[in-house]
């Protein structure tokens, strides 16, 4: 069994001393079932940290019920991102979505482009990713700089699937509800597809495509 406590002292502690130095701080999540410790730790240890929440508009309803469900269980700050753009205008020339005509756009407009005004607002951005998930998050360390210079605090980069598990067993907190339907890795509805427990976590995100990242943590992706 892991032993959690390390981690959480940790985390308890680069939190506080964000704050000591008055350094603004926020976080983002996806709410889906890896989301999910360090929600339950940010709630435990720095209630006060908004959660921001980038709402694309083409979510699964289940995502967004499990958003409310966990923000009203965990008294969480959540805040919701929309993009500048409503989708309705979000076309190709010929008409197409673009998720369908351009996905990385598509990621930008509704993913990167909302988060920009509230990383222009605070100087230490809280994320969940995790360095097993894909080979660009393999490269980070728990801490890093953005391009303009806000600093990335990365608190589970080292945690394995299996100790997610572990920690949200321990704590008796909800899994996503489609985790049963065979969704390892829940993102946007038209992008993401089931997949067989033993693939990749992320591998029925943009499946079929050369993309395993929506932009956020490829620093300094811009609009193409």
């Amino acid at each position: 069994m892991t032993d959690f406590e390390p981690f959480l002292v940790d985390i308890s502690t680069r939190l506080k001393g964000y704050r000591d130095q008055g350094l603004r701080v926020f976080a983002t999540s996806s709410f889906q079932t890896q989301s999910v410790p360090l929600l339950h730790i940010l709630a435990t240890h720095a209630p006060d940290v908004p959660v921001v929440f980038l709402n694309t508009g083409y979510h699964f309803p289940e995502t967004l019920q499990f958003r409310r469900d966990l923000a009203s269980r965990l008294d969480l700050r959540v805040v919701d991102a929309f993009s500048p753009l409503p989708r309705i205008h979000q076309r190709a020339a010929d008409g197409q979505l673009l998720y369908l005509h351009d996905p990385d756009y598509c990621c930008y407009l509704n993913k990167v482009a909302p988060l920009e005004p509230v990383q222009a607002t605070h100087d230490v951005w809280v994320n969940g990713v995790r360095a097993t998930q894909t080979e660009n998050r393999g490269r980070m360390t728990e801490e890093s700089r953005t391009k303009t210079g806000l600093l990335r605090y990365h608190p589970l980069l080292r945690w394995t699937s299996a100790m997610v598990w572990e920690y949200r067993v321990r704590h008796d907190l909800p899994a996503h509800p489609l985790d049963d339907a065979g969704y390892v890795s829940v993102g946007c509805q038209p992008c993401t597809r089931q997949m067989d427990p033993d693939a990749a976590e992320r591998g029925g995100r943009w499946f079929g495509l050369k993309k395993t990242e929506c932009g956020l943590h490829l620093d300094g992706k811009g609009p193409p």
